[in-house]
């Protein structure tokens, strides 16, 4: 494998890449119920998203790229063919999801993506257990805090607004949508820019770029945040459609309630340094706030299909960035 600048240059790229997709994938996290709901018609709608994407970056730390640089593969095993094959693996099942138009996560398929290549370069030795486990267990954990968040913020809505009429609410949470969509595409910022920070930084640090400390430098935040809301600003209409039509139908007060249970959720994890899935988050609010009208206004056949994506993500990342390792060790 190729150790040179210009190789760094093209892993950073590669990286960038997958930042990209990552926005272009969650488009339909950030902007979904804002089009489902028509307060926003779509080409504002994303350009909405990306500006809140991006300010992110003056209020949240690095506390994710941390977990992402250190918290799964150990930073001093990691070569320039293991971060190939992981941001490969991730970028190929991100496209392949995409196509179907089935919201999985971006985070795990990075995470997956490491795992598999980390395997395949040292095997289980080179894994961070506490990370992946942390990280596993909020597979379940953040679509259920989600729905619980949702369920019981639309409660709270549907009590509060028991004395006014449908057309005064829906005017109210109208307005009320574009600063809960706001606050949401802050918080995926947050915590989905990271996870590419990490992975530069990881880069940085296995060709001795960063010194004997791990950190994130400054540039590497703001071109990270600048990338994800380009790709966020791309949209990816076909997950747009699933989310926010196809789940359940939705009103201004269940949008409103949809993305702030999301906005705290993701915020939150993102505090404690926890890369969560933010599909997996706001797919759970959606759920919850369907619930509220009937169980049967849920569509469950499309969440099965979804919960079959998210369940394949980590697994099917990492078997793809295994074998691509296998084959950048044939050629190198």
């Amino acid at each position: 494998m190729p150790d040179s600048f210009a190789f760094v240059i093209f892993l950073i790229l590669i990286a960038l890449v997958f930042d990209f997709l990552n926005g272009f994938h969650d488009s339909a996290n950030a902007i979904s119920t804002v089009v489902s709901t028509r307060v926003l018609p779509p080409k504002y709608a994303v350009l909405w998203a990306a500006f809140f994407e991006f300010a992110a970056v003056f209020f949240v730390g690095v506390h994710v790229a941390n977990t992402i640089g250190t918290g799964i593969i150990n930073p001093t095993s990691v070569d320039d063919s293991l971060i190939l094959s992981a941001l490969c693996g991730a970028i190929i099942w991100n496209i392949i999801t995409w196509y179907f138009g089935l919201p999985s996560s971006s985070s795990h398929a990075l995470i997956g993506g490491l795992i598999g290549a980390g395997l395949m370069e040292g095997g289980t030795s080179v894994l961070v257990w506490s990370g992946i486990i942390k990280t596993a267990v909020f597979i379940v954990l953040s679509p259920t805090i989600g729905l619980v968040l949702g369920l019981s913020m639309m409660i709270l809505v549907l009590n509060l607004s028991r004395f006014s009429t449908l057309a005064k609410t829906n005017k109210f949470y109208r307005r009320l949508q574009l600063l809960s969509s706001a606050i949401y595409c802050m918080g995926h910022g947050s915590n989905d820019a990271q996870k590419t920070m990490g992975v530069i930084a990881m880069i940085l640090f296995s060709h001795g770029m960063l010194g004997p400390t791990f950190y994130v430098p400054t540039w590497v935040i703001i071109i990270c945040y600048l990338v994800i809301s380009l790709g966020v600003m791309s949209g990816g209409w076909r997950i747009v459609k699933t989310m926010g039509t196809k789940i359940t139908k939705l009103q201004p007060t269940g949008g409103f309630c949809v993305e702030m249970a999301a906005a705290i959720s993701i915020i939150g994890a993102s505090i404690a340094g926890i890369p969560v899935s933010t599909t997996h988050t706001v797919t759970g609010a959606i759920v919850g706030v369907g619930s509220t009208r009937r169980l049967t206004a849920v569509r469950w056949g499309v969440a099965g299909n979804i919960v079959w994506a998210w369940i394949l993500t980590i697994p099917m990342a990492a078997l793809i960035s295994a074998a691509i390792h296998v084959v950048t060790h044939i050629i190198w």
